[in-house]
């Protein structure tokens, strides 16, 4: 018998989070990050120093890292648990994008798909002002929303992974979509079966993600006090299949 739960993605759940999200799935756009990087900042000198926030598991950081000084702020203990063992050279701090203050600026902030967890402008625009706050005058931030109201439409995709030592594996169905298209939000209903020692579980996650149209996404940002940026992003073989947007936000202090 299949066991039906809800439990949740980033606690719960982090013991298949590999499965889910690899880590070799981000160099590729990273290297897109690094790269706009680059041409804002300028390479060469001392290795410059990145917050990003959201930084979840690490995946990210691990490329990161290897051209930044990295910091790491995540909301969860149990994601930050998996960075930790990913990138033990990066400083890790739990804290929520919109409230977080560390006292100190940095060269560089990247703010990746955790933002879609922003539900409201108000909530957005906290996000904003603390990548702010935490950058040098002459700083760059880039912001990576996985939507658009432009871009978003319902979509249907489905994974799966095995562990290399088949002690667990994974199979998800993400079903992506607005049951409110005139509010901020959409919703991702995550459908699991889950296999390790106790047999196969069935289980639902479900979240509620923050959905801005393009010029409020430029109106929050010029409003902190940022010059912004449209810069592209090549979403790869999912391109028109996918809600996903091609578009990320360069914003520089």
């Amino acid at each position: 018998m299949i066991e039906a739960l809800s439990l949740g993605l980033y606690d719960e759940l982090v013991p298949f989070y590999r499965l889910l999200d690899a880590t070799e799935d981000h160099e590729d756009e990273v290297s897109e990050f690094l790269a706009v990087f680059d041409r804002t900042l300028g390479a060469g000198g001392a290795k410059p120093s990145l917050l990003e926030l959201g930084a979840g598991a690490g995946n990210n950081a691990f490329y990161l890292r290897k051209r930044f000084d990295c910091t790491l702020v995540d909301p969860s203990d149990a994601m930050l648990a998996l960075s930790r063992e990913l990138n033990p050279g990066c400083e890790h701090v739990i804290g929520d994008m919109r409230t977080a203050r560390l006292g100190r600026t940095f060269d560089a902030v990247l703010v990746h798909d955790a933002i879609c967890y922003m539900l409201t402008e108000r909530d957005l625009a906290a996000a904003v002002r603390t990548a702010y706050e935490h950058l040098r005058p002459g700083g760059a931030a880039l912001f990576v929303p996985d939507c658009l109201r432009e871009t978003f439409f319902e979509h249907t995709d489905d994974h799966g992974a095995d562990a290399p030592d088949g002690s667990r594996g994974l199979r998800v169905v993400e079903w992506m979509w607005d049951p409110d298209p005139s509010d901020t939000t959409y919703t991702v209903d995550y459908a699991f079966l889950l296999r390790d020692e106790r047999g196969v579980r069935a289980v639902h996650d479900r979240h509620i993600e923050g959905l801005f149209a393009r010029e409020t996404w430029m109106s929050v940002l010029r409003d902190a006090g940022f010059r912004v940026e449209i810069v592209g992003r090549d979403l790869g073989d999912v391109g028109a299949r996918t809600p996903y947007t091609s578009e990320a936000f360069l914003a520089v202090k």
